[in-house]
């Protein structure tokens, strides 16, 4: 890990759950030209992500260039909540609900 340290330097990033995995990111771009208004052109867009083992040797590394990148498909699905009357949070917010409606209890007193 040393030896990674002293070639690459520190990573652009660390894995968020592996904390063996260094992330290092290369991004190079063109100078501006007066017709593009500003716009910059990417000439280098390269990530190289290193998984290091316990001992802290080299397991596997990864090299994605800009082609890469741009070839990478991401999935459309989203993640939904199922909030039932059975679950938790259903409970939890009722009770916070019951609580804001009647501070003091008295309405639960009057049915019983």
């Amino acid at each position: 890990m040393n030896d990674l340290f002293e070639i690459l330097g520190p990573p652009s990033t660390k894995g968020t759950f592996d904390k063996d995995m260094f992330i290092y990111i290369e991004r190079k771009t063109s100078s501006s030209r007066i017709t593009k208004l500003g716009k910059k052109d990417l000439l280098i867009n390269d990530v190289l992500i290193v998984e290091l083992n316990s001992r802290g040797i080299l397991e596997s590394k990864i090299l994605l260039n800009k082609k890469d990148i741009n070839s990478l498909e991401f999935l459309d699905s989203k993640t939904t909540f199922d909030y039932t009357k059975k679950s938790f949070v259903y409970k939890f917010l009722g009770t916070i609900k019951q609580k804001i409606n009647d501070p003091l209890g008295k309405r639960r007193l009057k049915k019983n």
